[in-house]
């Protein structure tokens, strides 16, 4: 039994600012799994590629991350394309992996799987309410809210989503994806309609202004960290996340929780690729701003 489960995709990213453009392995499956690297959890990654990029899976078993591999034709290809205003992006998809299989996580037991889809069918539903079974599933909405158009990426429907999100105990989206997914465009009231829908805990992220969390019937406003530089802001939902499900397994209350995610976003977004740094310096910024109040 591990504590904490990740499944989703490794992609072969392309990042484009107004700076720079970065070649690099990305997807939730790859920032989630760094901050968790040699900390006092029982984490597992699950992902599908294809072999000649298993050199990502190997840069991840190098950090002492175990990983589990389901064989992929392809791996999925993304182009994120970031405006100045770094909250904003187009994306472009150039290639797909294989769907997850139950199969490969049949044997896979976990207090928490979070699932990261990148696109539509990267999950079938059997598959969400097989995992519900075994532990409590946590969802990155993201994937579920994509078409990819001649290679580019808009916004859809999910028609799945009040059957598959009955199985889902902690859902994360930033608040254009809540009011895709809900059609509602008060936050608060889009976000009470998921939890009716059985969604026990709704994370919603809104860059650099910010996330909130509901549960229980009660909003958590959660403030952002200024970042001491802006580099990258690739993967900084998926960083928060790992922030998020480490803190709440570890028995941290909503607000707890959040706040240590949006630190660990910050050190993330102050340096190119995934976080690297240590668990304890989030803490450090905690402990700075916390001096300044």
């Amino acid at each position: 039994m591990v504590d904490i489960c990740c499944v989703g995709h490794i992609t072969s990213d392309k990042v484009v600012t107004a700076n720079t453009t970065l070649y690099m392995p990305g997807g939730t499956a790859y920032y989630f799994s760094f901050p968790l690297a040699g900390s006092d959890v029982n984490y597992l990654l699950v992902t599908a590629l294809a072999k000649e990029d298993l050199r990502y899976v190997a840069e991840l078993e190098h950090r002492h991350i175990a990983v589990k591999v389901q064989d992929s034709k392809h791996t999925v290809c993304f182009e994120n394309v970031y405006e100045t205003n770094t909250d904003f992006r187009t994306q472009y998809v150039s290639q797909k992996a294989d769907a997850f299989e139950e199969a490969t996580l049949s044997a896979v037991d976990a207090k928490i799987f979070h699932l990261g889809p990148l696109l539509a069918d990267d999950f079938s539903v059997p598959l969400i309410r097989a995992l519900a079974a075994k532990g409590r599933v946590s969802m990155d909405v993201q994937g579920y809210l994509r078409v990819v158009q001649d290679g580019k990426v808009f916004q859809a429907t999910w028609p799945e989503k009040q059957e598959a999100l009955s199985y889902v105990d902690i859902l994360k989206a930033d608040e254009t994806e809540l009011r895709t997914l809900t059609g509602v465009e008060d936050i608060k009231e889009a976000a009470a309609l998921v939890t009716a829908w059985g969604v026990k805990e709704v994370v919603i992220t809104n860059g650099s202004q910010g996330s909130m969390i509901y549960s229980k019937g009660v909003f958590h406003g959660i403030p952002a960290f200024p970042p001491s530089t802006l580099v990258d802001a690739t993967g900084c939902g998926d960083t928060y996340m790992a922030g998020y499900l480490y803190q709440r397994i570890k028995g941290a209350d909503e607000q707890q929780a959040g706040r240590f995610a949006a630190a660990l976003a910050t050190l993330k977004l102050e340096s190119a690729g995934p976080f690297q740094g240590a668990l304890e310096d989030v803490h450090h910024l905690l402990d700075q701003h916390s001096s300044k109040a």
